[in-house]
C-alpha cells in the first residue's frame, strides 16, 4: 500500500548492527497480474522503435495496479496499458525541477534462471548498457553523460531474485534529451547487443564484481538461504550467479533467456519527472508500443514453499564477523489482495514487532546477555513468509542469548501488552504519517518511482500520504489496536510451518547445531522478565539552562540565497536561511568544539566510542530509554559524528519542533549524563566485529587508510584490541566530558521556519550556555612521503581478492578552495579513464574509484587517489595504469568531449542539490569562524563552470607528480576458509 507500511518491512538480512551487506532482494509478492486482451501490436520500424505507422496506438487507460484491491487510488498518477501489453505509470513532479526519473521494470530475477543459467539475469543487465539496438558498444554512457547523466547513480540497474530493474534519472530533461533516452532504453530491453565480443568483454566485470564480495558475509548469506529456504529455488538463486554457469554462458544461451524473459507483457514503465503527463505517456507510446515478444509467453515458474521437514539448525564458523544467531518462522507466501482490511491488520502486526523490539532494546541497553536483538516480519521473494529474529550475543554465549530472548518473544505471547505500550508505538506511527503528509509537496520523483515499481514487485499498489492515513485513522476508530488483537498478533506472527536457526561462533563446536536446535525448543516460558516501564517524560525534566542570550551582532553574510550570521553574547555563533521550498524541513547542524583536531596527536584516546556511546549516555537525569520515550513521538534526533576539525550534532526536525530540537543539543552540551552502560556496550560491539576488520582488503582499507594517509597519526588510527578492552566508563567521561565544554560553538538552522522565532529558541538555548574556553588545536600530521615499492598490508579473506590504493598529496585550508574545486573535476575525468580501462577493457574490477579530498577545516593533508578491488597479481597493472593516466593528463589537454562528460553530471549535481537546504548548510559549514567559506558560495559556479582542458593539466601537471605518488597493496593472507557444519 503505502510507502510508510513498506518501509517497516525486510529488515530480515540487514542486520545493520553488523553492517552486513548482501545481494539485492526482491521484496516477496505475487507475479504482476496480466495484462487484459490486446490487440496485436503494430509493425515495428527496428526493436523497440517508434511504430512503422503514424497513427499512436489505442492504450487502455484502467489504472491496473489497484485491480482487486479497495485502497483509495493516488490520482497524481496516470496507468495505461499498450497493445502490445507492456503496462506503464506516468506522473508530473518537480522535485528536483527539471529532472525526469524513468524506470524499466521487467519481472525476471534470478528465480526465472534454470541450473545452466545461473547469474543470467544480472549478466543480461550488464551486457543491455554495454551496447543495444540504438547504440554501439559502451556508447550509452557517454550519450547520458552529455546529458548530465552520472554513471552508477543516475544510470543503473539492480537484479534480485524476482525482478530486473533498470533506472535512468535525466537531471536536465530537454524533450530532445527524453526522446534519445527513452530510444535507448527501449533498444536495451527489445534488443540489447549479445555477441561473443560484448559476452567475452563484459563476463570477466560480472566475474569481477562477485570476487569483490566480502567472503564471510557470503558464506553467511549462502548458508542462511540453504537452511532457511532449503527445498526451494530460492535456496540456491543467488542474482549474482555461479562462475561455472557464466563462464558457460554462449551469445545464443543468453540471447534465449532475454526472448524468454524480456517480453512487453512482462514490462512496466514508471517515469516520473518535472514533464507534462502527455508528454511522458506519448514517449512511452512512441518508443515501446513496436516491441514484441520472441515466441510463445513463459509461464512464472513456481518457488515453491517451506518445508516442514528438513534440517533445523546449521552452525558456522567465521571469525571475521561477530557471533550471532539468527532464528525464522516460515510460512507459504500465498497471493493476497492489497485491501484496506489487509493493510489495517498488517498494522496490527507492526505494532506487535514494534514492542517486542523496543523490549528487547530495553533489555540490551541494562545489560543483558545480548548487545543487540530485532524481530521483523516479511513477505521474501514470493516463496515465503516469515518471521525472523537476529540475535547478536555478549562474548560468545550465543546460546544464552537467544534463550534469553526468546523467554522475551514467549512473554509477550503470554500477557497482552499494556495499552499505554501499544499507544506509544501508535503515537510514533502517526507522527510519522503526519510528517509524511507535511512533505509530500517536497517528495522526490525519484522516491515516488523507486516505490510505485516495489508495489508492482510485491503485489501492491501505493497510494498518497493522506490516503494511509486515512487507512491508519480508520483502525484507530475501529479500536483495532487494542491489547488482546496485539497479543493475537504476537501469538500468529511466530506460529508457521518451519522453524529455523543458523548460529555463528568464532572457534569450531562440536554440537552447535544440536544446541541450536535445543535453544530454539527449549521452554522458556518460566524465565524471568523484566520489563522497565518508562512513564511520561517531558522537556521539562530536563536541566534547565541559563537566561536567554543576547545577540551582539547580526548581518547578511550571503546575498543569494540569504544567509545571516547572529553573533551571540556568549560567542555562539548562528547561521540561519529561511526557505519554504522544502515544506516542513528544517536542518539542524551544530558544530562545536575541534573534533580530532583537539585529540592529542601522541596516544591513542577513547574517541572512537563517542560516535557510539555519547549520545545513548543520557542528558542530565535521563538516561536514553527516557530520551527516546521524550522524543519519539515528534521529529526530533539526536545525531552525533565527528570531523577533522569540530564535533557535529545533527537532525532534521520541523518548525513546530524546532525549539525542542535546540534544547535537547544544547543541554547535552550544558549537562551531559555518563551512564556506564552504553560505553560498556560500545565495546563490546567493536570487540564482537574487530575480527573483521581483516576479512577482506576493503575491511583492510577501511581500518587503515586514513591513519596511513595521516602518517599513522593516532588520531586516525583504529584503537587495538588491547585498547579497546583497556576502556573503562572512567576513561570515557575523562576524555568527553572537557572535549563538550571547550571550543566554538556554530549552530546552522536552514529550511521551513520564521528567522525571528528561530533566533530566539536560539537565544533561549544556545545563547543561554556559559561561555567556552577556546579549546587546543593540534595541527594535522603531512601527509606520507613517496615510497618507491608500494607499502604492503595482508587481509584474512579470499585468496583471489586483493586492493591497490595510489595516491598523490594535494593540499587543504579554505585559501584554496577554488583549486579544491577543480581537482573534483580532474577526480572525474581520471575516474572515468581508470573505468573504462580497468572494468570495461581489462574486466579486473567491478568498481575502481579516483577522488579528490581536500580539507577545507585543515591548512594540509589533501590527497587525490585511485582505488581499486581486483586480483592479487594484478595489483602492479593497476599501479602502470594509474600513472599512466596520470603522465597522459600532466602531458595533453583533454578533449573537449570529455571534458563536458565529466563536467556536466558535475555541473547538473550541483543544480539538483542546490534546490534543497541541506545544500546550502554543507556549502557555508563553518563560515561564521572562516570568512573564505562564505565567501566561496559565490565562486561555486564559475569555479566549475568555466574550467577549461589547459587548467585540468596544470593541475595534473602540478600534483599527479610520479615523484610524490604513494602506495599500497593489499594482498592475502594463506589461509583455509571457514568450514560449517
Amino acid at each position: 500500500m503505502s510507502r510508510f507500511l513498506r518501509a517497516s518491512r525486510l529488515t530480515l538480512l540487514a542486520l545493520s548492527v553488523l553492517g552486513i551487506a548482501l545481494p539485492a532482494l526482491g521484496q516477496g509478492g505475487p507475479a504482476p497480474a496480466p495484462p487484459p486482451a490486446a490487440s496485436p501490436a503494430p509493425k515495428p520500424a527496428a526493436p523497440g522503435g517508434s511504430p512503422a505507422t503514424a497513427q499512436a496506438p489505442a492504450t487502455d487507460p484502467t489504472p491496473w495496479l489497484y485491480r482487486g484491491s479497495d485502497i483509495t487510488q493516488d490520482g497524481n498518477w496516470r496507468f495505461g496499458v499498450l497493445p502490445n501489453g507492456l503496462r506503464y505509470a506516468v506522473r508530473k513532479n518537480g522535485v528536483p525541477p527539471g529532472q525526469v526519473a524513468v524506470r524499466v521494470r521487467i519481472d525476471a530475477g534470478s528465480l526465472m534462471e534454470t541450473d545452466s543459467e545461473r547469474g543470467y539475469a544480472h549478466l543480461l543487465e550488464h551486457l543491455s548498457f554495454r551496447g543495444s539496438t540504438y547504440v554501439p558498444d559502451g556508447e550509452s554512457k557517454r550519450i547520458w553523460q552529455r546529458l548530465g547523466v552520472t554513471f552508477g547513480s543516475d544510470s543503473n540497474a539492480s537484479t534480485s531474485f524476482t525482478q530486473t530493474v533498470y533506472k535512468l534519472d535525466l537531471p536536465d530533461a530537454s524533450a530532445a534529451g527524453l526522446d534519445e533516452s527513452f530510444k535507448i532504453l527501449s533498444g536495451m530491453m527489445a534488443g540489447p547487443n549479445i555477441s561473443a565480443q560484448s559476452l567475452n568483454a563484459e563476463r570477466p566485470v560480472v566475474l569481477a564484481e562477485a570476487r569483490e564480495q566480502p567472503g564471510p558475509q557470503v558464506r553467511w548469506t549462502d548458508a542462511m538461504f540453504e537452511l532457511m529456504f532449503a527445498g526451494q529455488p530460492l535456496a540456491m538463486r543467488k542474482p549474482i550467479g555461479t562462475p561455472e554457469a557464466l563462464n558457460a554462458a554462449t551469445p545464443e544461451s543468453v540471447k534465449a533467456f532475454h526472448n524468454r524473459w524480456y517480453r512487453p507483457e512482462r514490462a512496466v514503465v514508471v517515469v516520473v519527472g518535472d514533464v507534462d503527463q502527455d508528454q511522458l505517456e506519448a514517449l512511452v507510446v512512441k518508443h515501446f508500443s513496436a516491441w514484441k515478444g520472441h515466441g510463445p509467453a513463459p509461464a512464472t515458474p513456481d518457488f515453491g514453499k517451506p518445508l516442514a521437514a528438513g534440517p533445523v539448525s546449521k552452525g558456522l564458523v567465521e571469525p571475521a564477523m561477530p557471533p550471532m544467531a539468527m532464528m525464522a518462522v516460515l510460512r507459504p507466501w500465498s497471493i493476497v489482495a492489497d485491501t484496506v482490511i489487509f493493510n489495517q491488520k498488517r498494522l496490527v502486526d507492526l505494532v506487535a514487532v514494534r514492542i517486542i523490539n523496543r523490549r528487547l532494546e530495553s533489555r540490551a541497553r541494562s545489560g543483558a546477555s545480548f548487545l543487540a536483538a530485532s524481530a521483523s516480519l516479511d513477505d521474501l521473494a514470493r516463496s515465503a513468509n516469515l518471521t525472523s529474529v537476529q540475535v547478536l550475543p555478549i562474548g560468545g554465549d550465543w546460546d544464552k542469548a537467544l534463550r534469553d530472548v526468546r523467554a522475551v518473544i514467549a512473554d509477550a505471547q503470554a500477557t497482552p501488552p499494556t495499552q499505554a505500550e501499544i499507544d506509544r508505538e501508535i503515537a510514533e506511527i502517526e507522527a510519522g504519517m503526519k510528517n509524511r503528509i507535511a512533505t509530500a509537496p517536497v517528495e522526490s520523483g525519484v522516491s515516488l518511482a523507486e516505490l510505485l515499481v516495489d508495489a508492482v514487485d510485491i503485489n501492491e499498489t501505493v497510494t498518497s500520504a493522506e490516503g494511509s492515513y486515512a487507512i491508519f485513522k480508520d483502525a484507530i476508530d475501529k479500536k483495532m489496536f487494542n491489547p488482546e488483537a496485539v497479543l493475537e498478533s504476537t501469538k500468529r506472527i511466530f506460529e508457521g510451518t518451519a522453524s529455523r536457526v543458523l548460529v555463528n561462533t568464532h572457534v569450531a563446536e562440536s554440537d552447535t547445531a544440536a544446541k541450536a536446535a535445543a535453544a530454539l525448543s527449549a521452554d522458556v516460558s518460566s524465565a524471568v522478565v523484566r520489563r522497565k516501564a518508562v512513564g511520561n517524560v517531558t522537556f521539562d525534566q530536563l536541566p534547565a539552562l541559563g537566561a536567554p542570550g543576547k545577540v551582539v551582532s547580526r548581518e547578511v553574510v550571503v546575498d543569494q540565497p540569504k544567509i545571516e550570521k547572529l553573533v551571540f553574547a556568549n560567542g555562539v555563533n548562528l547561521l540561519i536561511h529561511s526557505n519554504s521550498a522544502e515544506v516542513s524541513k528544517v536542518y539542524v547542524n551544530v558544530r562545536f568544539g575541534r573534533g580530532l583536531s583537539a585529540l592529542p596527536a601522541n596516544r591513542q584516546v577513547p574517541a572512537w566510542a563517542g560516535e557510539i556511546a555519547l549520545m545513548p549516555s543520557g542528558i542530565g537525569k535521563l538516561g536514553q530509554e527516557e530520551i527516546d520515550a521524550l522524543i519519539g513521538q515528534r521529529q526530533i534526533g539526536i545525531n552525533f559524528e565527528i570531523d577533522d576539525d569540530a564535533f557535529k550534532l545533527s537532525s532534521q526536525t520541523t518548525r513546530e519542533d524546532l525549539a525542542d530540537q535546540l534544547r535537547l543539543f544544547a543541554t547535552k552540551l550544558a549537562a551531559p549524563a555518563w551512564d556506564p552502560s552504553p560505553v560498556t556496550r560500545a565495546k563490546a560491539g567493536v570487540l564482537a566485529g574487530y575480527e573483521g576488520m581483516w576479512s577482506s582488503p576493503d575491511a583492510v582499507l577501511g581500518r587503515e587508510l586514513d591513519s596511513l594517509f595521516r602518517s599513522r597519526d593516532p588520531r586516525w588510527t583504529r584503537p587495538t584490541r588491547a585498547q579497546i578492552e583497556a576502556l573503562t566508563p572512567a576513561a570515557f567521561r575523562a576524555l568527553w566530558e572537557p572535549l563538550l565544554k571547550s571550543g566554538p560553538i556554530e549552530v546552522e538552522v536552514f529550511g521551513d521556519m520564521d528567522s525571528e522565532e528561530t533566533i530566539q529558541a536560539v537565544a533561549a538555548t544556545f545563547g543561554a550556555l556559559k561561555p567556552r574556553a577556546a579549546g587546543k588545536v593540534t595541527p594535522a600530521p603531512p601527509f606520507p612521503a613517496h615510497v618507491g615499492k608500494p607499502v604492503v598490508l595482508t587481509h584474512r579473506g579470499q585468496p583471489d581478492q586483493a586492493a591497490a590504493v595510489i595516491a598523490w598529496p594535494t593540499g587543504g585550508g579554505t585559501a584554496g578552495i577554488r583549486e579544491s574545486r577543480r581537482l573534483d573535476v580532474l577526480a572525474a575525468v581520471f575516474r572515468d579513464r581508470l573505468l573504462d580501462k580497468l572494468r570495461s577493457e581489462a574486466g579486473v574490477s567491478y568498481s575502481p574509484n579516483v577522488a579528490s579530498d581536500w580539507p577545507l577545516g585543515l591548512a594540509s593533508g589533501g590527497k587525490i587517489f585511485a582505488i581499486g578491488l581486483l586480483p592479487p597479481d594484478k595489483t602492479e597493472f593497476f599501479f602502470e595504469l594509474a600513472r599512466g593516466i596520470a603522465a597522459d593528463l600532466a602531458a595533453n589537454p583533454i578533449s573537449q568531449d570529455e571534458l563536458d562528460r565529466a563536467l556536466t553530471p558535475l555541473k547538473q549535481t550541483i543544480i539538483r542539490s542546490s534546490t534543497g537546504n541541506m545544500f546550502w548548510m554543507r556549502l557555508v559549514e563553518g563560515g561564521s569562524l572562516d570568512p573564505l567559506v562564505v565567501a566561496g558560495v559565490d565562486s561555486l559556479a564559475p569555479d566549475i563552470a568555466f574550467v577549461r582542458p589547459a587548467d585540468l593539466q596544470a593541475l595534473a601537471a602540478k600534483y599527479l607528480l610520479p615523484e610524490k605518488d604513494w602506495t599500497l597493496a593489499v594482498l592475502p593472507e594463506a589461509k583455509k576458509p571457514a568450514v560449517s557444519r
